[in-house]
Protein backbone atom coordinates (compact mmCIF):
# COMPACT_ATOMS: atom_id res chain seq x y z
CA UNK A 1 0.00 0.00 0.00
CA UNK A 2 1.77 3.29 -1.16
CA UNK A 3 1.82 5.11 1.82
CA UNK A 4 1.98 8.70 -0.29
CA UNK A 5 -1.42 8.22 -1.54
CA UNK A 6 -5.02 8.90 -0.90
CA UNK A 7 -5.82 6.51 0.93
CA UNK A 8 -9.86 5.42 0.42
CA UNK A 9 -12.16 5.79 3.81
CA UNK A 10 -10.97 6.63 7.26
CA UNK A 11 -6.94 5.98 8.00
CA UNK A 12 -6.87 2.99 10.87
CA UNK A 13 -3.29 3.93 11.30
CA UNK A 14 -1.05 7.09 11.71
CA UNK A 15 2.70 6.06 11.78
CA UNK A 16 4.34 8.58 13.03
CA UNK A 17 8.30 8.34 13.08
CA UNK A 18 10.47 11.34 14.56
CA UNK A 19 13.43 11.24 13.10
CA UNK A 20 17.02 13.18 13.26
CA UNK A 21 20.00 12.67 12.13
CA UNK A 22 19.04 8.82 11.24
CA UNK A 23 20.71 8.51 7.83
CA UNK A 24 22.10 4.72 8.69
CA UNK A 25 18.17 3.06 10.04
CA UNK A 26 15.55 5.40 8.32
CA UNK A 27 15.66 3.62 4.74
CA UNK A 28 15.38 0.39 6.19
CA UNK A 29 12.77 0.86 8.61
CA UNK A 30 10.43 3.06 5.77
CA UNK A 31 11.12 0.13 3.56
CA UNK A 32 9.85 -2.44 6.40
CA UNK A 33 6.65 0.04 7.02
CA UNK A 34 5.48 0.80 3.52
CA UNK A 35 5.66 -3.12 2.75
CA UNK A 36 2.29 -3.14 5.83
CA UNK A 37 -0.78 -4.83 4.38
CA UNK A 38 -4.28 -5.52 6.07
CA UNK A 39 -4.96 -2.03 7.34
CA UNK A 40 -5.08 1.15 5.82
CA UNK A 41 -2.43 3.56 6.87
CA UNK A 42 0.08 6.84 6.58
CA UNK A 43 3.06 7.60 7.31
CA UNK A 44 4.33 10.61 8.54
CA UNK A 45 8.18 11.46 9.03
CA UNK A 46 8.88 14.22 11.56
CA UNK A 47 12.65 15.57 10.20
CA UNK A 48 13.83 17.40 13.47
CA UNK A 49 16.40 19.62 11.90
CA UNK A 50 18.43 16.96 10.80
CA UNK A 51 22.10 17.60 9.20
CA UNK A 52 22.61 14.30 7.24
CA UNK A 53 20.46 12.50 4.16
CA UNK A 54 17.54 11.72 6.53
CA UNK A 55 15.69 14.47 4.67
CA UNK A 56 16.07 13.27 1.48
CA UNK A 57 15.86 9.65 2.00
CA UNK A 58 12.07 10.16 3.72
CA UNK A 59 11.51 12.15 0.32
CA UNK A 60 12.50 9.24 -1.50
CA UNK A 61 9.90 6.76 -0.04
CA UNK A 62 6.95 9.15 -0.84
CA UNK A 63 5.96 9.41 2.78
CA UNK A 64 4.32 12.95 4.11
CA UNK A 65 7.23 14.62 5.95
CA UNK A 66 6.60 17.39 8.45
CA UNK A 67 8.92 19.71 10.58
CA UNK A 68 8.07 20.57 14.05
CA UNK A 69 7.52 23.92 15.54
CA UNK A 70 10.81 25.07 17.39
CA UNK A 71 11.73 23.08 20.21
CA UNK A 72 9.85 24.72 23.40
CA UNK A 73 11.79 25.38 26.29
CA UNK A 74 12.14 22.24 28.47
CA UNK A 75 10.71 19.61 26.15
CA UNK A 76 12.95 16.97 24.34
CA UNK A 77 13.56 16.93 20.58
CA UNK A 78 11.76 13.59 20.61
CA UNK A 79 8.50 14.83 22.61
CA UNK A 80 8.51 18.07 20.47
CA UNK A 81 8.59 15.70 16.85
CA UNK A 82 6.18 13.10 18.49
CA UNK A 83 3.75 15.88 19.11
CA UNK A 84 3.36 17.47 15.41
CA UNK A 85 3.52 14.25 14.27
CA UNK A 86 0.12 13.51 16.15
CA UNK A 87 -1.46 17.25 15.16
CA UNK A 88 -0.85 16.15 12.20
CA UNK A 89 -2.14 12.43 12.34
CA UNK A 90 -5.59 11.31 10.57
CA UNK A 91 -5.97 8.02 11.98
CA UNK A 92 -7.84 6.62 14.94
CA UNK A 93 -4.79 4.57 15.69
CA UNK A 94 -1.33 6.12 16.39
CA UNK A 95 1.97 4.20 16.02
CA UNK A 96 4.43 6.01 17.32
CA UNK A 97 8.00 4.05 15.97
CA UNK A 98 11.54 4.58 16.38
CA UNK A 99 13.32 5.25 12.71
CA UNK A 100 16.03 2.64 14.16
CA UNK A 101 13.17 -0.20 14.36
CA UNK A 102 12.61 -3.03 11.46
CA UNK A 103 8.91 -4.28 11.16
CA UNK A 104 7.94 -7.67 10.10
CA UNK A 105 5.46 -8.26 7.15
CA UNK A 106 2.18 -8.38 8.75
CA UNK A 107 2.93 -6.78 11.71
CA UNK A 108 1.26 -3.75 12.14
CA UNK A 109 -2.23 -5.30 11.20
CA UNK A 110 -1.44 -8.07 13.92
CA UNK A 111 -0.96 -5.47 16.29
CA UNK A 112 -4.22 -3.35 15.75
CA UNK A 113 -6.24 -6.75 15.71
CA UNK A 114 -4.07 -7.90 19.35
CA UNK A 115 -4.82 -4.59 20.94
CA UNK A 116 -8.94 -5.18 19.44
CA UNK A 117 -9.07 -8.85 21.05
CA UNK A 118 -7.54 -7.38 24.51
CA UNK A 119 -9.34 -4.25 24.22
CA UNK A 120 -6.51 -2.03 24.77
CA UNK A 121 -5.79 1.56 24.29
CA UNK A 122 -2.51 2.05 24.52
CA UNK A 123 -0.17 -1.56 23.05
CA UNK A 124 3.43 -1.41 23.40
CA UNK A 125 5.84 -4.02 22.21
CA UNK A 126 9.44 -4.36 23.15
CA UNK A 127 11.66 -4.11 19.78
CA UNK A 128 14.20 -7.49 19.56
CA UNK A 129 17.32 -5.42 20.77
CA UNK A 130 19.96 -6.36 17.89
CA UNK A 131 23.47 -5.81 18.66
CA UNK A 132 26.59 -6.08 16.43
CA UNK A 133 29.56 -4.85 17.83
CA UNK A 134 31.44 -5.98 21.29
CA UNK A 135 30.17 -3.20 23.19
CA UNK A 136 26.51 -3.60 22.26
CA UNK A 137 26.68 -7.31 23.28
CA UNK A 138 28.35 -6.30 26.50
CA UNK A 139 26.23 -3.45 27.49
CA UNK A 140 22.93 -4.30 26.14
CA UNK A 141 21.85 -6.80 27.84
CA UNK A 142 23.22 -6.04 31.49
CA UNK A 143 20.44 -3.15 31.09
CA UNK A 144 17.33 -4.90 29.36
CA UNK A 145 17.93 -7.19 32.39
CA UNK A 146 17.35 -4.35 34.80
CA UNK A 147 14.73 -3.17 32.81
CA UNK A 148 12.92 -6.57 32.77
CA UNK A 149 13.27 -6.74 36.74
CA UNK A 150 11.61 -3.57 37.11
CA UNK A 151 8.65 -3.51 34.37
CA UNK A 152 7.33 -6.62 34.36
CA UNK A 153 5.03 -7.38 31.16
CA UNK A 154 2.48 -9.33 33.29
CA UNK A 155 2.15 -6.51 35.70
CA UNK A 156 2.51 -4.08 32.95
CA UNK A 157 -0.77 -5.01 31.28
CA UNK A 158 -2.82 -6.26 34.97
CA UNK A 159 -5.66 -3.53 34.77
CA UNK A 160 -5.32 -4.37 38.69
CA UNK A 161 -1.61 -3.41 39.45
CA UNK A 162 -0.42 0.18 39.08
CA UNK A 163 2.52 -0.65 37.22
CA UNK A 164 2.61 0.99 34.10
CA UNK A 165 5.35 0.96 31.67
CA UNK A 166 5.59 1.35 27.17
CA UNK A 167 8.88 1.41 24.69
CA UNK A 168 8.77 4.23 22.61
CA UNK A 169 10.52 2.39 19.86
CA UNK A 170 7.05 0.99 19.73
CA UNK A 171 3.73 2.68 21.15
CA UNK A 172 0.08 2.07 19.30
CA UNK A 173 -2.44 4.40 21.20
CA UNK A 174 -5.89 4.86 20.14
CA UNK A 175 -6.25 8.58 19.24
CA UNK A 176 -8.97 9.35 21.55
CA UNK A 177 -7.30 8.09 24.64
CA UNK A 178 -4.01 10.20 22.96
CA UNK A 179 -6.40 13.36 22.98
CA UNK A 180 -7.70 12.15 26.22
CA UNK A 181 -4.59 12.59 28.33
CA UNK A 182 -3.52 15.09 26.94
CA UNK A 183 -0.71 13.75 24.38
CA UNK A 184 2.88 13.70 24.83
CA UNK A 185 2.53 17.47 25.16
CA UNK A 186 1.60 16.68 28.64
CA UNK A 187 4.69 14.77 29.47
CA UNK A 188 6.88 16.87 27.81
CA UNK A 189 9.12 18.12 30.27
CA UNK A 190 10.63 14.53 31.57
CA UNK A 191 12.93 12.25 28.92
CA UNK A 192 10.90 9.51 29.99
CA UNK A 193 7.90 10.09 27.80
CA UNK A 194 6.82 6.36 26.93
CA UNK A 195 6.48 5.22 30.66
CA UNK A 196 5.20 8.41 31.19
CA UNK A 197 2.55 8.35 28.65
CA UNK A 198 1.68 4.93 29.69
CA UNK A 199 0.68 5.84 32.90
CA UNK A 200 -0.68 8.65 32.41
CA UNK A 201 -3.34 6.30 29.96
CA UNK A 202 -3.29 3.41 32.57
CA UNK A 203 -4.50 6.08 35.18
CA UNK A 204 -7.17 7.58 33.44
CA UNK A 205 -8.61 4.08 33.76
CA UNK A 206 -7.85 2.43 30.06
CA UNK A 207 -6.39 -0.37 29.56
CA UNK A 208 -2.34 -1.02 28.50
CA UNK A 209 -0.56 -3.68 27.24
CA UNK A 210 2.77 -4.46 26.92
CA UNK A 211 5.00 -7.45 26.06
CA UNK A 212 8.56 -8.28 24.42
CA UNK A 213 7.35 -8.69 20.58
CA UNK A 214 10.28 -10.43 18.06
CA UNK A 215 7.25 -11.30 16.24
CA UNK A 216 6.66 -8.11 15.32
CA UNK A 217 9.65 -5.61 15.58
CA UNK A 218 13.47 -5.31 16.06
CA UNK A 219 15.40 -2.52 16.82
CA UNK A 220 19.35 -1.53 16.82
CA UNK A 221 19.24 1.45 19.16
CA UNK A 222 23.19 2.16 19.38
CA UNK A 223 25.71 1.51 16.26
CA UNK A 224 29.11 2.73 18.65
CA UNK A 225 30.42 2.74 22.29
CA UNK A 226 29.68 6.72 21.99
CA UNK A 227 26.06 6.44 21.22
CA UNK A 228 25.45 3.71 24.31
CA UNK A 229 27.26 6.39 26.77
CA UNK A 230 25.21 8.71 25.86
CA UNK A 231 21.69 7.28 24.82
CA UNK A 232 22.27 5.82 28.88
CA UNK A 233 23.45 8.66 30.40
CA UNK A 234 20.49 10.36 29.19
CA UNK A 235 18.02 7.18 30.21
CA UNK A 236 19.30 5.54 33.10
CA UNK A 237 18.94 8.28 35.79
CA UNK A 238 15.45 7.87 35.31
CA UNK A 239 14.48 4.35 35.00
CA UNK A 240 16.99 3.81 38.21
CA UNK A 241 16.56 6.18 40.64
CA UNK A 242 19.19 4.79 43.54
CA UNK A 243 21.89 4.67 41.04
CA UNK A 244 24.30 4.40 43.51
CA UNK A 245 23.11 1.28 45.10
CA UNK A 246 22.72 -0.14 41.83
CA UNK A 247 26.06 0.56 40.67
CA UNK A 248 27.66 -0.59 43.60
CA UNK A 249 25.95 -4.06 43.54
CA UNK A 250 26.58 -4.49 39.79
CA UNK A 251 30.54 -3.93 41.06
CA UNK A 252 30.58 -5.88 43.31
CA UNK A 253 29.09 -8.78 41.25
CA UNK A 254 32.13 -8.14 38.62
CA UNK A 255 34.50 -8.30 41.14
CA UNK A 256 33.13 -11.58 42.89
CA UNK A 257 32.68 -13.54 39.39
CA UNK A 258 36.25 -12.24 38.39
CA UNK A 259 38.30 -12.00 41.34
CA UNK A 260 36.96 -15.76 42.06
CA UNK A 261 38.30 -16.86 38.68
CA UNK A 262 41.50 -14.95 38.47
CA UNK A 263 42.16 -16.32 42.42
CA UNK A 264 41.13 -19.94 41.10
CA UNK A 265 43.85 -19.38 38.56
CA UNK A 266 46.25 -18.13 40.67
CA UNK A 267 46.05 -20.83 43.42
CA UNK A 268 45.87 -23.84 41.14
CA UNK A 269 49.32 -22.23 39.63
CA UNK A 270 50.57 -22.48 43.24
CA UNK A 271 49.56 -25.98 44.00
CA UNK A 272 46.47 -25.28 46.67
CA UNK A 273 44.02 -27.25 45.32
CA UNK A 274 41.26 -26.62 47.58
CA UNK A 275 41.55 -23.07 47.21
CA UNK A 276 41.19 -22.98 43.60
CA UNK A 277 38.43 -25.12 43.36
CA UNK A 278 36.57 -23.08 46.15
CA UNK A 279 37.19 -20.13 44.33
CA UNK A 280 36.28 -21.97 41.02
CA UNK A 281 32.96 -23.20 43.07
CA UNK A 282 32.20 -19.65 43.70
CA UNK A 283 32.65 -17.81 40.64
CA UNK A 284 31.15 -20.11 38.25
CA UNK A 285 27.80 -19.97 40.99
CA UNK A 286 27.72 -16.51 40.94
CA UNK A 287 28.28 -16.43 37.10
CA UNK A 288 25.00 -18.78 36.33
CA UNK A 289 23.22 -16.56 38.99
CA UNK A 290 24.02 -13.76 36.66
CA UNK A 291 23.21 -15.52 32.87
CA UNK A 292 19.89 -16.45 34.64
CA UNK A 293 19.06 -12.85 35.18
CA UNK A 294 20.46 -11.51 31.84
CA UNK A 295 18.83 -14.68 30.11
CA UNK A 296 15.39 -12.61 30.95
CA UNK A 297 16.84 -10.36 28.45
CA UNK A 298 15.75 -11.90 25.52
CA UNK A 299 19.64 -11.67 23.91
CA UNK A 300 21.73 -14.13 22.20
CA UNK A 301 24.28 -17.02 23.98
CA UNK A 302 26.81 -15.03 22.53
CA UNK A 303 25.37 -11.74 23.75
CA UNK A 304 24.96 -13.34 27.06
CA UNK A 305 28.30 -14.22 27.39
CA UNK A 306 29.81 -11.19 26.36
CA UNK A 307 27.75 -9.44 29.07
CA UNK A 308 30.31 -10.31 31.61
CA UNK A 309 32.43 -7.41 30.49
CA UNK A 310 29.29 -5.20 30.39
CA UNK A 311 28.62 -4.98 34.57
CA UNK A 312 31.54 -2.21 34.90
CA UNK A 313 30.25 -0.45 32.18
CA UNK A 314 26.60 -0.18 33.24
CA UNK A 315 27.90 0.55 37.26
CA UNK A 316 29.91 3.64 35.14
CA UNK A 317 26.96 4.81 33.44
CA UNK A 318 24.39 4.51 36.58
CA UNK A 319 27.04 6.79 38.40
CA UNK A 320 27.53 9.28 35.27
CA UNK A 321 23.84 10.11 34.53
CA UNK A 322 22.87 11.75 37.49
CA UNK A 323 26.04 13.77 37.62
CA UNK A 324 24.82 14.69 33.36
CA UNK A 325 21.74 15.65 34.34
CA UNK A 326 22.13 17.66 37.60
CA UNK A 327 25.30 19.81 35.30
CA UNK A 328 23.18 20.03 32.07
CA UNK A 329 25.43 17.98 30.31
CA UNK A 330 23.41 15.42 29.06
CA UNK A 331 23.85 15.66 25.10
CA UNK A 332 22.07 13.85 22.44
CA UNK A 333 21.70 14.21 18.99
CA UNK A 334 23.46 17.76 19.28
CA UNK A 335 21.03 18.76 21.93
CA UNK A 336 22.03 19.30 25.68
CA UNK A 337 19.67 17.94 28.96
CA UNK A 338 19.45 18.39 32.42
CA UNK A 339 18.27 19.99 35.75
CA UNK A 340 16.26 19.12 38.12
CA UNK A 341 12.81 19.49 36.07
CA UNK A 342 14.32 16.84 33.84
CA UNK A 343 15.65 13.94 36.24
CA UNK A 344 12.25 14.37 37.79
CA UNK A 345 10.88 10.62 36.96
CA UNK A 346 7.04 10.43 36.03
CA UNK A 347 4.80 9.84 39.21
CA UNK A 348 5.33 6.61 40.73
CA UNK A 349 8.81 6.26 39.87
CA UNK A 350 10.75 5.88 42.86
CA UNK A 351 10.93 2.12 43.39
CA UNK A 352 14.44 1.08 42.97
CA UNK A 353 15.50 -2.72 41.96
CA UNK A 354 19.18 -2.39 43.73
CA UNK A 355 18.06 -4.72 46.16
CA UNK A 356 17.29 -7.26 43.33
CA UNK A 357 19.42 -10.85 43.48
CA UNK A 358 22.87 -11.12 42.17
Amino acid sequence: MAAGTTLPGSVQVSIIVPARDEEPSLGACLESLISQTGVTFEIIVVDDGSTDRTLKIAQSFGVRVIHPEPLPAGWSGKVNAVVAGAAAARGTWLLFTDADTIHLPGSLERAVAEANGLKAELLSYSPQQKVVTFWEKAVMPVVFAELAAKFRPAEVSDPRSPAAAANGQYMLVTREAYDAVGGFGSVATTLLEDVAMARAVKASGRKIFFRYAPDAVSARMYRSFEEIRDGWTKNLALLFPATVRLANLRRLEFLLIAGGAILSVVEAVRGRTYLSAFAFAVAALLYGLFLKRIRRAHFSWEANLFSIFGLPVFSYLLLRSPLFHDSGKVSWKGRYYGGTAQLEAPVGESEDIATSQL
